[in-house]
């Protein structure tokens, strides 16, 4: 039997401790859905969840549940939770806001904290947003800094006296190229800059160790494998040994010590919670919550092995069935080193992935001409890899993304 067969595609999946999660999303018939680092499938639980905090909680607890059913605390309890998929103290991540949001909050808390630098580093071709956001807090800042970008292995050696913070994406959006968050760390220290890294392509799909690391801060978004719904809340974190200098550029009332004194002087809470601003979303907090549950009971250390199994043989299965149509292959062969998707690159790859989305699968795509496959192993079968890379393969050979309705180009890629 073939280790590129469909058989065996499905052997494997007999043999997957993960393989009964599966059963836990809502998934439409037919379909092979590899864009969970992009938007996460919605779990079964997640749907009977919102209906009973929708008509009991809010419909008859009304106010009330604040207090009876502790929505005031959901953002700490739900932090706590992801602090486990992210190597984290239970007191070092709260959930709040958005990644945008947060980013812009703890670059100007790491400004704040290193008197005397007003630099951010970043990398080139970083997710765009981490830099709009970057620029415009050393802006706003106004001390004279602004955002510095360097190619990837020029990073550590671009730190000097002038940097306070380091911002990096752990696992890149476009290739999935995941860096040494350890090395390149200690790196930074040395130099005297603080780091923060984006999450928003690791949390839920691949190993994390922040306080491991020595990580100074970390930010990450909901809605990706964390399954936490479109537009899900993001988290924050802040290693403890920051808290009492820590100051949250967003000082509103529920980063308050005692929001409901309601003084006109802002007392920031002790630890984590100062970083919450304004009211949370409570129905946003409880899906998420089931999303992340459900990572936490499958094990982050099952969900990477089968991360890097898929990963490894979506690879072998594209290569050896689409050889000599122009793709190539953007993402780290190297298992360990690529994060939960396999990215490809084609001339033409916008219309390529409107076909293959055309034949019900769904990947996305990304300027200038990359193709991504996300894996999310809860959901995602070896029986789907092996589908993919033949739909693929026939997509590429009988020259289907030739047709014209495949160029018009979407609002969102």
């Amino acid at each position: 039997m073939s280790h590129l067969s469909l058989s065996h595609a499905r052997a494997m999946d007999s043999q997957d401790p993960l393989r009964d999660f599966r059963d836990r999303f809502v998934l439409p018939p037919g379909v092979v859905y590899l864009d969970g680092n992009s938007l996460g499938a919605l779990p079964r639980e997640t749907m009977g969840r919102i209906t009973k905090l929708v008509e009991k909680e809010w419909g008859r607890g009304l106010i009330r549940s604040w207090n009876t059913h502790d929505w005031i605390n959901s953002s700490v309890t739900l932090g706590a939770k992801i602090s486990r998929l992210v190597g984290a103290a239970s007191d070092e991540v709260v959930v709040t806001d958005t990644t945008s949001v947060n980013l812009f909050r703890l670059v100007l808390t790491a400004l704040e904290m290193q008197s005397g630098k007003s630099d951010v580093l970043s990398e080139s071709g970083n997710f765009p947003t981490d830099l709009y956001v970057c620029d415009g807090a050393t802006r706003i800042f106004d001390r004279g800094g602004s955002v510095k970008v360097v190619s990837r292995d020029q990073i550590a050696g671009a730190v000097n006296e002038s940097t306070a913070l380091v911002v990096l994406t752990h696992v890149h959006y476009r290739t999935g190229e995941m860096f040494d968050m350890a090395d390149l760390t200690q790196k930074i220290h040395a130099r005297g800059a603080l780091v923060l890294w984006d999450l928003s392509h690791s949390a839920g799909a691949v190993e994390v160790d922040l306080n491991g690391v020595q990580a100074d801060f970390a930010v990450g978004c909901g809605y990706k494998y964390l399954n936490g719904g479109p537009g899900a809340p993001a988290f924050l974190y802040v290693a403890r040994r920051h808290h009492a200098r820590a100051l949250n550029a967003i000082s509103g009332w529920h980063g308050h010590a005692r929001p409901f004194d309601f003084t006109d002087e802002y007392v920031p809470a002790p630890g984590i919670r100062r970083f919450l601003a304004g009211t949370p979303s409570i129905i946003g907090n409880a899906a998420l919550e089931i999303g992340v549950d459900l990572l936490l009971e499958a094990g982050i250390d099952r969900i990477v092995e089968k991360s890097r199994q898929l990963g490894d043989l979506f690879i072998s299965l594209v290569e050896a069935s689409c050889d000599g149509h122009g793709l190539s292959l953007v993402s780290p062969r190297c298992a360990q080193l690529r994060g939960s998707q396999v990215s490809f690159e084609h001339v033409h790859g916008y219309e390529i992935m409107q076909a293959l989305i055309g034949d019900s699968v769904i990947g996305d795509y990304r300027t200038p001409d990359v193709m991504r496959f996300g894996f999310t192993p809860l959901y995602t079968r070896f029986e789907d890899i092996w589908i993919a890379a033949q739909k693929l393969r026939d997509v590429l050979k009988q020259g289907r993304w030739l047709e014209a309705r495949y160029a018009i180009r979407a609002a969102v890629t």
